[in-house]
């Protein structure tokens, strides 16, 4: 059941996954963290997390306490949580009830980190390190740059579910937008397409194979960039994902560590 290669339930409900990555909207945000009390810095100066939390309040707690503590460990302020305004009632029931508890998470930047990527280096291993002891809760992103909307939706349905998107103070000079049809795994919240630095249509044929190559590289691999948190990032691969989640892993990776981009490409997808 297909309609501009997004898959759909058998009712035609329920979406396989539908994803946008935008610019992360300065002057909607101030607005939004201003509303709830939180002060921000100015534009790149804090980073904005998105998070597919346990609808249980407990475990959604815990996790919460457990990002704020690493955050703390690696030395970055946290700054507040924000619950994304959401409108469920647009979803197909399937969807709705699996629907993860979605908030934002608000990071500030120490004045000894660059802006850009050097501060996106340390929440990237913010990321990785809650992502190992919080296997419950997803990160969509958690980035100074980019900021990902995603969900198990229609296409028409992503501007209607999340009201963020719907507001004029929400403005992006880049828009990437996927419809997920996958052939090999299951619908879920978290496989939506990942959008963190591609998008991609297509399964890998060698996957299996280039997923051991990055393990068996692990041993060996190291980056003047993060130096004593290598190992706090591996693997780097997340083997649940799907081919197009492994390939943004290894592709997010290679930028993290000092690789240009258009090399990164180059050498993960050879001619």
């Amino acid at each position: 059941h297909l309609e501009h290669r997004a898959g759909k339930d058998a009712e035609g409900k329920t979406g396989d996954g539908v994803g946008i990555l935008t610019q992360i909207s300065d002057t909607f945000f101030q607005k939004a963290a201003a509303e709830l009390g939180i002060t921000l810095g100015s534009d790149r100066e804090y980073g904005v997390g998105m998070f597919f939390f346990p609808q249980e309040e407990l475990r959604r707690n815990q996790a919460k306490k457990l990002f704020e503590i690493v955050c703390k460990k690696e030395g970055l302020p946290f700054l507040g949580w924000r619950e994304v305004p959401t409108a469920p009632e647009v979803l197909g029931h399937k969807a709705r009830a699996c629907m993860p508890s979605i908030w934002q998470g608000f990071v500030g930047k120490p004045s000894r980190l660059e802006a850009g990527i050097a501060f996106d280096r340390r929440l990237y291993v913010v990321r990785r390190v809650f992502e190992q002891s919080s296997p419950d809760t997803y990160v969509c992103s958690l980035s100074s740059r980019t900021i990902v909307y995603k969900g198990m939706f229609l296409v028409k349905e992503l501007r209607l579910f999340y009201l963020d998107l719907q507001d004029p103070d929400y403005k992006s000079a880049i828009g990437m937008v996927h419809s997920r049809f996958s052939t090999n795994t299951a619908p879920s919240w978290n496989r939506a397409h990942p959008n963190r630095f591609i998008l991609h249509n297509g399964e890998i044929n060698t996957i299996r194979g280039n997923v051991d190559t990055m393990l068996a590289r692990e041993e060996t691999i190291g980056s003047n960039y993060l130096k004593n948190d290598m190992t706090k990032v591996l693997p780097i691969v997340n083997q649940g994902g799907s081919d197009s989640a492994q390939l943004d892993n290894t592709l997010e990776f290679m930028v993290i560590i000092g690789i240009d981009l258009p090399l990164a490409v180059m050498v993960s997808i050879p001619e």
